[in-house]
């Protein structure tokens, strides 16, 4: 079942290869390549369990945008499936609140591609690199919506090859010594510090909001069904391998990791991947390492512009942002929304050269918690939209939310759950407090936009 909509629809340019690597890419971050020892330390080898639990809640999550993006294939995504089924208040601070995530994740990011550009040319100011990213991938996603899915494409296909070449070259040395003079270095490492869980089922848990914040960027998916070819067979097809991806993928590679270092001493030996990697006798280990983070901070880049762009032309459409941004180019792209968008992403990387860097960290938390907020709303958009449907047309839906609504609920509980493990911590309950500010900030503007629709 497929619900019509009488509004102009962006260019159906992506195609089903380029929607299964945005699913895959969104999922590996570049937590996964220089961030993962932080995890890693704080629960032992039961970040394993931890990752499990994680990958299914992400799958549920992307189930349930899913089922109603698969049923109503619009630009901006979960704004405007808040704004249809829980109310325009809510799909206005959604849809501002997905934007700035961006924006900010985005000024990250391009901070770091200069930073990882350093390492090879240290003479050249950090911030030409990041001009020249934002510049390179303003113009990428102005040319046409094929040409953001080429480049996300090829930016998922290197971090899929250096994950997989991990694995490979990790089983060959766990099994058959490479690396280790042909002594097979085997699984005991899983075990042999403090056990399985070092850190007691506790420390496995409070992990949780570290592997859960590992996938952000998996969401951008439903943000692509406005303009996916066919879109009732390419997202369900994504998704549905998404999960047994991220089993491969993250578990596959954290399960090498400790299995070839005592999982206490990797807080110690800086990028896992690079120790594995020079360990095997790589000697360019971490030039390759530094070529696969600059490309996974190009694909966050790419894919802040495209999605900060298409969430703009949505709240435009509903009245909840300037008519301009709402205007498509000769290519279907919306230029405005695009050009604002990467505008924003040059004042913060200007903004985090001369702004105190406690400033910087509040406006950053704001991203956390933007998370948080996004990916609740989604499940209570597939609940509340399931339950508009008569059903008969609940029984036709192409690709049902499995287990409703109980996996929608134990979701939602799992999110909570995570709101409470980043109050226990006084790096992450900055982001409680500041949330809610943007929040109510948003909420003061909200009468201004509503009467100017």
């Amino acid at each position: 079942m497929r619900i019509q909509e009488n509004r102009r629809e962006l260019r159906r340019g992506l195609k089903e290869r380029h929607i299964q690597l945005i699913a895959i890419g969104g999922s590996i971050g570049v937590g996964l390549f220089l961030g993962s020892s932080a995890a890693i330390q704080a629960a032992g080898p039961s970040l394993l369990v931890t990752y499990f639990i994680g990958g299914i809640v992400v799958f549920c999550l992307l189930r349930a945008l899913g089922e109603v993006a698969v049923a109503i294939p619009i630009a901006g995504s979960f704004s405007a499936y808040a704004h249809r089924f829980l109310g325009p208040l809510t799909g206005y601070l959604t849809g501002w609140t997905y934007w700035f995530m961006w924006v900010v994740t985005g000024m990250a990011e391009i901070t770091a591609v200069g930073v990882y550009v350093n390492y090879w040319l240290p003479e050249l100011p950090q911030w030409i690199p990041a001009l020249l990213a934002v510049i390179f991938m303003t113009g990428v996603n102005l040319v046409a919506v094929e040409a953001y899915g080429e480049f996300e494409f090829w930016f998922a296909l290197i971090k899929i090859i250096a994950i997989i070449a991990l694995i490979m070259g990790g089983l060959g040395m766990i099994l058959f010594g490479f690396g280790n003079g042909g002594v097979p270095v085997g699984i005991g490492h899983l075990w042999q510090h403090g056990g399985f869980f070092p850190h007691g089922v506790s420390g496995a848990i409070m992990a949780l909001s570290m592997v859960l914040f590992s996938y952000v960027g998996i969401e951008v998916i439903g943000v692509t069904a406005g303009e996916a070819k066919e879109p009732e067979k390419t997202l369900p097809v994504a998704i549905s391998k998404v999960f047994w991806r991220i089993l491969l993928f993250y578990i596959g590679s954290l399960y090498v990791i400790m299995s070839i270092y005592p999982w206490n001493e990797l807080g110690h030996v800086g990028s896992p991947f690079v120790a594995v990697f020079g360990k095997l006798g790589i000697s360019s280990a971490a030039d390759i390492m530094n070529f696969v983070v600059l490309s996974a901070a190009l694909s966050s880049c790419n894919s802040g512009v495209f999605s900060t762009g298409r969430m703009l032309y949505t709240l435009a459409r509903q009245g909840e942002a300037p008519a301009l941004l709402g205007k498509l180019n000769n290519s279907q792209v919306p230029v405005w929304g695009v050009l604002v968008s990467a505008a924003f992403l040059m004042v913060g990387v200007v903004l985090n050269y001369f702004i105190p860097a406690k400033v910087f960290t509040y406006v950053t938390s704001i991203g956390t918690f933007a998370c948080l907020w996004v990916w609740a709303i989604i499940l209570m958009v597939q609940i509340k939209f399931r339950r508009s449907l008569p059903p008969a047309v609940a029984a036709k839906l192409v690709y049902p939310m499995p287990l409703y609504p109980i996996s929608g609920i134990l979701c939602l509980v799992m999110l909570a759950l995570v709101v409470f493990i980043m109050s226990q911590d006084s790096d992450t309950v900055l982001s409680l407090w500041i949330g809610p500010v943007w929040i109510v900030g948003l909420m003061i503007f909200y009468p201004v936009r509503s009467r100017k629709s």
